[in-house]
């Protein structure tokens, strides 16, 4: 007798299920990894009678200001300029202290061309290391650094007369207490010419030696070069 269709048995071959699929391999993503570029500008450490400063040249954006302070670093010809100045006669807006030789003309090379902060993008902001001149061009051994932000030493072309400003090359990056030591130094009541005059540090703190240093692993961003 023949069963329903509903009630005949099911052949065992029917009852199985297929086969699962292989798993699918993850897709491997690779590690994230930052790329930070190597920091391979200059650094200098000037150490003083009163500690050492550490400063950070702008090779890139300044070459010819920042070659010309390397070279008398390379040939150790910086060895015994003087920091002579401090303004703090000015007030708080306008604190420099500066530097360059005092003794032996026979260290200094030519004058260099001036660099504008209009044309490298470079600020006298606060720890600005900046070359010191009295005309355009005229530059050779002396160099500000500065303990405020000093604005007006910017380039600004749409100004009349002269509107080159002073040629921003580096900062200091190391060291800020000693600056401010210098700073801070007795000055001369009566040493000084004109607007120098009542700035003039008695005694003068010198500049042992002035050497290249790798980069400080703590070195600051610093402030001269805006985006970086």
């Amino acid at each position: 007798l023949a069963l329903p269709a509903h009630t005949r048995p099911v052949p065992p071959s029917a009852t199985k299920l297929p086969a699962p699929a292989p798993p699918v391999p993850a897709p491997v993503t690779p590690p994230v990894t930052s790329v930070v570029q190597a920091d391979t500008r200059p650094y200098v450490a000037l150490t003083t009678d009163l500690g050492t400063i550490t400063v950070r040249l702008e090779d890139k954006r300044a070459p010819i200001t920042a070659a010309n302070f390397l070279r008398y670093v390379d040939t150790k010809r910086m060895d015994g300029f003087k920091f002579y100045r401090s303004t703090r006669s000015w007030g708080p807006a306008s604190q420099l202290i500066q530097a360059g030789n005092r003794g032996d003309a026979r260290k200094n090379f030519p004058v260099i061309a001036h660099e504008p902060t209009n044309v490298t993008g470079l600020t006298n902001c606060k720890g600005a290391l900046v070359m010191a001149r009295l005309a355009p061009g005229d530059a050779m051994t002396d160099f500000f650094l500065l303990l405020s932000d000093i604005p007006g030493f910017d380039a600004d072309p749409a100004q009349s007369g002269d509107n080159a400003g002073f040629a921003v090359f580096g900062e200091l990056v190391g060291g800020a207490d000693v600056a401010e030591k210098i700073f801070a130094a007795p000055v001369s009541p009566t040493a000084g010419e004109g607007v120098m005059q009542g700035q003039m540090l008695e005694p003068m703190v010198t500049i042992k030696t002035a050497r290249r240093i790798p980069a400080p692993a703590d070195a600051l961003k610093g402030c001269v070069a805006k985006g970086g």
